[in-house]
Parts: C-alpha cells; structure tokens; sequence
C-alpha cells in the first residue's frame, strides 16, 4: 500500500475504536479520531484517507456506516496491548507499509458536503453537556486540592 499517511493509520483506528459492536457513522468515527489524535483531521484529508483504505480493502461502506474487514483488523493487532498511542500508530504504519492486497476493491467516494457536516455535528455534541463516550473525561485539577491530616508533619515533642 503506498503512499502511506498517518491520517489513514488514525482513520484505521478510529474506525475500529468507533466500530466495535455496530458498524460506525462518520460522525463516530470522526470522534474517535479527535480522542485518538487530541484534534479532527480536515475534511479533505478524512476523505481521502478513507477512500484509500476502502480501495485497499482495509474498510467497507454499507447503508453509510463504515466497518473494517478481516486484514484490517489483523494489522490492527500487530501492536503490543501496552504500547502507546504513537507507538501504535507506528507499527501500524509499517504494517500497512509491507501490505499488499490482491486485488483492487471499489472505493469509497465521500461529498465535501458530507464531511464537513459531520465535522460540523461532532463539533456541536461536543460542546453539549450530553453523555458523548468517545470523549475523554475532564481530569479533576489535583492542585487545588485540600492536604489531609496524614500529610502534615508531627509536631514536636
């Protein structure tokens, strides 16, 4: 598979992130991909790299929900368990790099329009205070915490 492009790696685990019970909306998919990244790819970049997963067959479109297929998910597998987020993206990429299908499948075409309403959307749940799961929790700020009484010194005798 060349080129290769760290959106496509991103994609790829988004996909799988977003994807794991049903297959997964672009909007799913974009989120997965701003929890994975820490931002959203732009929309021409997102296009693009999901086209050139569906030509390789690494992904697959049905009724407008996307899904992974079998050499997807084993390229996704290749990275050990604890390994970081960039680590991960990493050895995935070199994966994809020695990856080579037989043959050519029927691309996935998505609209500008399309993608940037989705970009749009996940922006807009983002900013509500609904349950979205595939956002991070806020960290609680540790630095204004109250100190206990088992930190404090003795005092002395």
């Amino acid at each position: 598979m060349h080129p290769i492009y760290e959106t496509d790696v991103i994609i790829l685990m988004a996909t799988a992130l977003s994807s794991k019970r049903r297959p997964a909306d672009l909007v799913e998919i974009i989120a997965a991909a701003d929890l994975i990244q820490g931002f959203i790819p732009f929309p021409e970049k997102l296009g693009d790299a999901i086209e050139r997963l569906s030509i390789y067959g690494l992904m697959t479109e049905a009724d407008e929900r996307f899904t992974l297929t079998d050499a997807a998910l084993e390229i996704l597998s290749m990275p050990p368990k604890k390994a970081t987020t960039q680590d991960a993206v990493i050895v995935i990429k070199a994966t994809l790099a020695t990856y080579n299908p037989r043959e050519k499948f029927s691309p996935v075409i998505l609209t500008d329009a399309q993608l940037s309403t989705a970009v749009r959307t996940h922006k807009a749940a983002r900013k509500e205070r609904g349950k979205n799961l595939l956002m991070p929790k806020p960290k609680a700020d540790r630095h204004f915490k109250a100190e206990g009484r088992w930190r404090r010194v003795p005092a002395p005798r």
